[in-house]
C-alpha cells in the first residue's frame, strides 16, 4: 500500500509534465488572453477553481475503480497530437486549445478509463468555458446581442416620452439643454457577451459547490450501506440524482438570460439617464461602475433561482418521503427456535 500509493502520484506527475511540456507556448498563449483579454479575464480563476476541485474531491479519485480503456484512450490521443498539429500549422489557436482538452479527456481515459472521467467532467468543463471561441462566430453572437439592447434601449426611452432615433447599434438623442442631438453606440464591449460567458461560468461553479448532499452519484458509498438501503430509498436517491442533473442544467440555461435582459437593462438606463444627464453618463466611471452593479445583480438572481430550485426540491422530497411512509408495509423477519 506504500508502494502503491507514491507511484500513483508519481505516474499522474509525470503524466502532467508531458502536457505542460508538449502544450507549454498553448498554455502560456491562453494565459496571455486571460490576462489582456477582458471578455475572458474569468479564466484567470479557472486553474485556481479546477485545483480546489481536485483536492476536495482527492478521495473519490483514489476510490474510484480503475478501467483502462487502451484503444478509445489511444484512438483520442491520436487524434489530438494530429489537431495540435493542425492548428499549429494554420495558425487557428481554437483548434490547439480545444485540441489540449481533447488530450487530457483521452489521457484520463487511456490510464483510468471512463469512470474517473466522469469525475473529472466538471473541471474539463469549465477549462472549455475559458477558451476564446473564434472570433468569426464572437462577433455573430456579439452583434445581435448590440442590437437587443440597443432595441431595449429605444423603448424605455419611449416609454419614458424622450425623443429618440435608432439606427442599427447607433441610438441619436436631445439631451435636456443641448441644442445638438447627441450620439450612443452600443458597443461590441455593451452587448453583455462579456458578463454572458463569465455567469455561464460561474453558473456551473455555483452548481457543482451547492449540489444536494445526498448526490454521491454512487461513488465512495460503501457497497454495504446501498445494499441495506430499502427498496424505497433506492428510488428516492435516484430521483435526487435525477433532480441534480436537471438543477445544473436549469442553472446554466438561466445564466443566458439573466445576462441578456440585466445587461438591456444597464444600457436601458444608460440611456434615460443621457437624456438627463448628459451622455458622459456612458463614460468613466459611471460606466464601469453600472457594469459591476449590474453583474452583482445577475448573480444574485442566479442565485435566487438556485434557492427556488432547493426549495422546490426539499418540498418534492418530503412529500414523497411522507407518501411512502403512509402506505409502507414493515416486514417482521421472524425466526423460529430449532
Amino acid at each position: 500500500m506504500s508502494v502503491a500509493v507514491p507511484r500513483k502520484l508519481y505516474q499522474t506527475l509525470a503524466i502532467a509534465v508531458a502536457l505542460v511540456f508538449v502544450y507549454f507556448t498553448v498554455l502560456m498563449k491562453l494565459g496571455s488572453d486571460w490576462w489582456n483579454d477582458e471578455n475572458y479575464s474569468h479564466g484567470l480563476l479557472i486553474p485556481f477553481i479546477v485545483g480546489y476541485i481536485v483536492w476536495q474531491e482527492r478521495e473519490r479519485f483514489s476510490k474510484a475503480p480503475t478501467n483502462p480503456t487502451v484503444l478509445w484512450g489511444a484512438t483520442g490521443v491520436g487524434m489530438s497530437l494530429l489537431l495540435l498539429w493542425a492548428g499549429v500549422a494554420g495558425a487557428e489557436l481554437f483548434v490547439q486549445r480545444i485540441s489540449l482538452v481533447l488530450m487530457v479527456t483521452s489521457v484520463v481515459i487511456y490510464f483510468w478509463g471512463f469512470r474517473l472521467l466522469r469525475l473529472v467532467a466538471v473541471p474539463l468543463l469549465l477549462l472549455i468555458l475559458s477558451i476564446p471561441i473564434p472570433q468569426i462566430i464572437f462577433n455573430r453572437i456579439a452583434f445581435p446581442l448590440q442590437l437587443f439592447a440597443s432595441r431595449c434601449a429605444v423603448e424605455a426611452m419611449s416609454f419614458f416620452n424622450i425623443p429618440v432615433l435608432r439606427q442599427g447599434n447607433i441610438i441619436e438623442l436631445m439631451p435636456l439643454g443641448s441644442s445638438e442631438p447627441k450620439r450612443l453606440a452600443v458597443v461590441e464591449a455593451c452587448s453583455g457577451i462579456r458578463s454572458l460567458m463569465t455567469l455561464v461560468t460561474l453558473a456551473v461553479v455555483y452548481a457543482y459547490f451547492t449540489k444536494p448532499k445526498d448526490d454521491r452519484n454512487g461513488d465512495g458509498e460503501p457497497d454495504a450501506e446501498r445494499t441495506r438501503r430499502p427498496r424505497s430509498q433506492h428510488r428516492v436517491v435516484g430521483l435526487l440524482k435525477s433532480f441534480t442533473s436537471w438543477r445544473s442544467l436549469m442553472l446554466v440555461v438561466a445564466a443566458v438570460p439573466i445576462a441578456i435582459l440585466t445587461n438591456a437593462l444597464r444600457v436601458s438606463g444608460t440611456g434615460v439617464l443621457a437624456h438627463y444627464y448628459g451622455t458622459r453618463v456612458a463614460d468613466g466611471f459611471f460606466h464601469t461602475f453600472s457594469g459591476w452593479v449590474i453583474y452583482i445583480a445577475a448573480a444574485v438572481l442566479l442565485f435566487a433561482t438556485g434557492w427556488v430550485l432547493d426549495r422546490f426540491a426539499r418540498f418534492g422530497k418530503s412529500d414523497r418521503i411522507y407518501t411512502m411512509n403512509k402506505i409502507s408495509i414493515p416486514s417482521v423477519n421472524s425466526v423460529n427456535p430449532v
